[in-house]
């Protein structure tokens, strides 16, 4: 029997990001930190929508985007659930992301005055969090 995965989102008015985005990307993060595990069910495009506040729209558009991308699974009838891993992008995709992602990275932090080592040090706390033991409950 699946389980019913509390997904508790943080969204930010103030986050440059769309809203989508800050869904997407807090999904990805839980999932990869094992706070949401494989067959765990997610709440109703509604139900989420409800608890955020947000368009219902919002929400589809959100977990369309990881049900294409592999994260989850959508069951007809059922609902969705975490899917199992598998390889979601080409080895040419995943660099050009991250080469895309540390260029964004070094943008936004350029100006802020702190050391490479600084920065690598909290970059290095916040990827720790994916390699810490993961959460059943």
């Amino acid at each position: 029997m699946p389980r019913h995965a509390p997904l508790i989102l943080d969204i930010a008015p103030g986050d440059p990001r769309p809203i989508t985005r800050q869904i997407v990307d807090a999904i990805r993060r839980q999932v990869a930190a094992g706070e949401l595990q494989v067959g765990d069910m997610l709440p109703s495009v509604r139900g989420l929508a409800q608890q955020l506040l947000i368009n219902p729209n919002t929400v589809a558009k959100a977990y369309q985007e990881l049900t294409v991308e592999g994260w989850l699974d959508a069951r007809a009838g059922l609902g969705l659930f975490v899917a199992q891993p598998r390889q979601r992008l080409s080895q040419e995709e995943q660099q050009r992301r991250l080469d895309a992602a540390c260029n964004r990275f070094v943008d936004e932090v350029l100006g802020l005055d702190f050391t490479p080592k600084q920065m690598l040090g909290q970059l290095a706390d916040e990827l720790a969090v994916l390699s810490k033991p993961r959460k059943r409950a």
